[in-house]
């Protein structure tokens, strides 16, 4: 019984990550193959966001190469940074569970539950997401051809999105940067080829220009899926038991998502704020210090792929088999210390790394960033240095964050990011009341209380891992069986009655042919 409590926790925290077969690339000698190494794990862990950030970039620019008026400019920024937001906010509720569904569908050996469950949350997605931000898009104040574009926009990026989440678990590391680049390329090409041969206003031709990145993306990327996952025979609700087992998991993507971007939002009802038009409203002056800030972090989520998992996963693995394979308790006593050293020495690694970053950037974005385009004031200045800092302790609280889901503790995981939720949002609450020096402490509070948390938990685990390893398990397991297992357990019963009709047609159409044969 203690051997099947051992399995299933190991079963659950068992990772689907590319940070293992990256070890591969970390193993072979030379420079090249280590920037090799790091460049694709940077394209698969934030290629999509950071394609976020070079078509807002290139948008703007081309808009004003193009002659944009600055009312132009804002309300396609503001439109595409909307429709980024809502998108993110929706798919990383799910995408904790999803992960979770993929790891564990991967370790069971079930990969054909994989494509199906990919549908089921696509489709749950798009169209909740779609009705949502539609009934937004309605009353926003912008021309009909806008809102259409926002919202096929949306649809594009909740697939991408999701299909992250999926491709962790893919190895074909090429095919997904040269997505990337094909979505970039085009994005560009169709932007200018509009506004170079045709009549069709600056707004439209941008916004059709992401559209198309983005879409040529979707299509990509599920492209790499099909040939990595086979067609599966179940039904597309297969993953909904895993809402029901892992509950606090939603709550966590959920509370990283406000927690996040919830002081960008706040920030468009303060005094700084601009009023685009309708129901979009911008706060550059906060705005673009956010998002020069926010790829100070950028470092940290690669290197934690290709570090911390990379390295501490062998030293994981070894104190599992320990007690997997009747180790006895010296061996697995000296299993685990091993594993927490190297996890402690990766972690602090990671975090030296981000200190050293976040110095380079505000150094460095001090003397760069008034030479740009960008309006930048003393004011944004130090609204930009307060938020590197906070996006350095956020990056910091993430990467506990994420160690505590790794061995599982999900509880420990959402009380870290339901403080860091808090106290993020009513921090920058109440500092957008206060004098402008003070823009971006509230949400730098909340990520030393989201490290702090995270950090505290993380030791508190680990100091009594054996007892939550083994005590804390339960003799007999128990399925939970709540309102989305009855319902994926329905929905399964259909599919397979229309499954098998539908061989039986096959098969009687089959034999007709040999008959007239």
């Amino acid at each position: 019984m203690m051997l099947y409590s051992v399995r299933c926790l190991e079963k659950r925290i068992i990772m689907a990550g590319i940070g293992f077969e990256l070890k591969k690339m970390f193993s072979k000698k030379g420079v090249f193959p280590l920037l090799k190494a790091y460049g694709y794990a940077g394209i698969v862990c934030v290629g999509p966001m950071l394609l976020g950030m070079v078509l807002l970039i290139m948008i703007s620019l081309m808009s004003m190469y193009f002659g944009a008026s600055h009312h132009e400019r804002e309300l396609l920024n503001s439109m595409v940074t909307y429709t980024l937001l809502a998108s993110m906010v929706l798919t990383n509720t799910f995408t904790m569970v999803l992960t979770r569904f993929v790891a564990d569908s991967l370790y069971s050996k079930e990969k054909s539950h994989i494509l199906p469950a990919f549908w089921g949350s696509t489709s749950i997605m798009l169209v909740s997401g779609e009705i949502l931000y539609g009934i937004f898009m309605l009353f926003a104040g912008i021309p009909a051809i806008y809102a259409v574009l926002c919202l096929i926009l949306f649809g594009e990026l909740v697939l991408v999105w999701n299909e992250m989440s999926f491709l962790t678990a893919v190895k074909d590391y090429q095919g997904i940067i040269k997505v990337f680049a094909a979505a970039v390329i085009i994005s560009g090409l169709v932007g200018a080829l509009l506004l170079k041969f045709t009549e069709c206003e600056i707004i439209c031709a941008m916004l059709f220009a992401v559209v198309s990145g983005y879409g040529i993306m979707s299509v990509l990327y599920y492209k790499v899926m099909v040939q990595y996952f086979p067609k599966g025979d179940v039904s597309s609700a297969c993953f909904l038991p895993w809402i029901d087992r892992y509950p606090a998991l939603i709550l966590v993507g959920l509370g990283m998502s406000f927690g996040l971007f919830g002081h960008l939002a706040i920030m468009w009802g303060s005094r700084v704020n601009e009023h685009i038009q309708g129901l979009f409203y911008a706060a550059p002056v906060y705005d673009i210090p956010a998002i020069a800030a926010f790829l100070s972090i950028l470092v940290t989520t690669i290197n934690f792929v290709t570090s911390v998992e990379v390295n501490f996963y062998p030293k994981y693995r070894n104190f599992f088999d320990a007690l997997n394979n009747g180790g006895i308790l010296k061996d697995i006593n000296q299993a685990g210390q091993e594993m927490k050293e190297v996890l402690f020495r990766e972690l602090t690694y990671t975090f030296m790394k981000q200190l050293f970053t976040t110095i380079v950037f505000i150094i460095g974005g001090s003397i760069i960033l008034p030479m740009l385009p960008l309006g930048m004031t003393d004011d944004m200045l130090g609204i930009f240095r307060v938020l590197c800092v906070g996006y350095a302790f956020y990056a910091v609280g993430s990467c506990l964050m994420l160690i505590q889901l790794y061995f599982a503790d999900n509880k420990g995981a959402l009380v870290s990011v339901l403080a860091f939720m808090f106290t993020s949002c009513g921090g920058s609450l109440i500092v957008r009341e206060l004098d402008i020096k003070f823009y971006g402490v509230g949400f730098w509070v909340g990520t030393v209380v989201f490290s702090i948390a995270a950090f505290a938990g993380l030791r508190i685990y680990l100091n009594k891992l054996l007892y939550h390893v083994l005590s804390s398990q339960p003799v007999i397991a128990e399925e939970k069986r709540g309102l989305f297992t009855k319902l994926a357990v329905k929905l399964e019963k259909k599919y397979q009655k229309k499954y098998k009709k539908q061989l039986r047609k096959e098969r009687k159409a089959a034999f007709g042919r040999e008959e007239q044969l």
